[in-house]
């Protein structure tokens, strides 16, 4: 199969971000290129407006403040209770998309030791990552000590899984901002962020997650045909830390 024309990043902030880098190496891996693309938006008419300057395919990792909007403006449905996607697809002229966030944040646990059933998640925060986290993190078995920050976690297919009180074997708080921001300080065995700035490495969780995240993607929407042939992540991840 051959590669979509461009590749990349949409959102605002992303000049830190290691999503262009990721494609790159796990197209290698595959024998797909493209060019990449960093296409700051703060706005879903600013992210049309730079779209309308590349002709053809397109696969992008989404951030924030982009995740809700592109389900009403291009038809992309989110996972149920996750009502957000971070992944798009523009094939023929098609758009489709999928949520990646939860499976990444999962994968990224269990690469550090960290097994989701039967352990309880301390997190702060209540949007399109702290759903999808929550979805991902209840369907493993886990259970979740929701706090409430910015947003309230709502009601969703993670309710059996919440609970008030007990030792958390891992916190996270994802009201962190964006670029290497500093999270609150919560009460766990271990507490991990998903924020990255300049100079993160494939040591941290956050760079962890994103290339999980990211592999999850080429899975679920790039190229499922390729599942069996994409790297592993402890292999991505020194691809990564050489690429550095």
């Amino acid at each position: 199969m051959n590669g979509p024309a461009y590749w990349g990043i949409a959102g605002y902030p992303i000049s830190h971000s290691l999503t262009p880098r990721l494609f790159e190496l796990v197209g290698a891996k595959l024998g797909l290129t493209a060019q990449s693309v960093y296409i700051e938006a703060d706005s879903m008419d600013e992210f049309e407006t730079n779209l309308n300057n590349l002709q053809g395919d397109i696969w992008l990792s989404c951030t924030a403040p982009l995740k809700h909007s592109p389900q009403a403006r291009l038809a992309v449905s989110g996972p149920e209770g996750v009502n957000a996607i971070n992944q798009l697809k523009l094939q023929n002229g098609k758009w489709t998309g999928t949520s990646t966030d939860g499976v990444g944040f999962v994968a990224a646990c269990r690469h550090i030791g960290v097994e989701p059933n039967g352990s309880i998640l301390r997190m702060r925060g209540g949007g399109s990552a702290a759903r999808a986290i929550a979805a991902a993190w209840a369907e493993e078995g886990g259970s979740i000590i929701p706090l409430e920050g910015r947003r309230e976690l709502v009601g969703g297919p993670w309710d059996s899984a919440i609970i008030s009180e007990g030792e958390a074997d891992l916190a996270i708080d994802l009201d962190a901002a964006a670029g290497g921001g500093q999270s609150a300080e919560l009460s766990a065995k271990q507490q991990v962020s998903i924020s990255y700035g300049e100079g993160a490495t494939a040591e941290d969780f956050a760079v962890i997650m994103v290339a999980a995240q990211h592999l999850e993607a080429w899975k679920h929407l790039y190229t499922p045909e390729r599942a069996a042939d994409l790297p592993s992540l402890s292999l991505l991840l020194d691809r990564l830390s050489r690429f550095n």
